[in-house]
């Protein structure tokens, strides 16, 4: 990067994966307590551990891998690399850049031009834009299993537990605090709009970079 300091991509990465799989995995622990599901895995503090850690493991990558966030409009729209698109356009009306090729133009200028504390500010709220989208989705299907089990629940025993309603309504609360104070959605935008600013700041360096791409350069040359 611009500065030459280290990026902290990778512990942002981690986050992503750990953050979601550590709340899928509580949801799990808590449902089960409520409707007192026996925890065979779970007799010893070793076996529980190691249960969290696998469950949470795979979880956290399920949830990475299918990066759902990345479909909404939120995500979608205003996407910095439209921004090299449209210079591109303007450049070479007559053979501009694909928009697969903007995206890797703009993915070089992020991790080699841009200045660390931008870079870093871009990932940190990505992230925090990415999980806050999972505990949302993870809360709506756990807070629909819950309810389930509610109504399992009445239909077997004719009676509700007060430890399985207050759980399925803490998850179900969860969800609608994180749908009513979505700030996610705008903390994104905002941080594509400085992306933008950047772009627009520095014309001359990303112009160079689209020209050389255009050329059929590489970039790294």
């Amino acid at each position: 990067m611009g500065s030459g300091h280290p990026s902290r991509f990778a512990t942002f990465e981690m986050l992503r994966i750990a953050v979601p799989g550590v709340y899928t995995a509580f949801l799990l622990f808590i449902l089960a307590v409520a409707f007192e599901v026996p925890l065979y895995l779970m007799e010893t503090s070793g076996m529980f551990t190691f249960t969290v850690i696998v469950v949470s493991l795979i979880a956290g990558l399920a949830l990475y891998a299918k990066e759902t966030p990345k479909k909404r409009k939120a995500f979608q729209a205003n996407q910095p690399s439209r921004i090299i698109l449209e210079r591109s356009r303007e450049l070479s009306p007559a053979a501009p850049l694909t928009e697969d090729e903007a995206r890797r133009v703009y993915f070089y200028i992020l991790n080699h031009e841009m200045p660390a504390p931008v870079h870093d500010k871009i990932f940190f709220f990505g992230m925090v834009y990415h999980v806050m989208i999972s505990i949302r989705r993870t809360s709506f299907w756990f807070g629909m299993f819950g309810f389930a089990g509610l109504v399992l629940q009445i239909a077997l025993t004719r009676y509700m537990t007060p430890v399985s309603a207050a759980t399925v309504l803490l998850v179900w609360s969860v969800y609608f605090i994180t749908v009513r104070y979505n700030k996610a959605d705008r903390k994104m935008q905002e941080n594509y709009l400085d992306q933008i600013f950047w772009l627009e700041m520095n014309t001359g360096r990303v112009d160079a970079l689209i020209k050389r791409r255009l050329r059929g350069e590489d970039t790294h040359a």
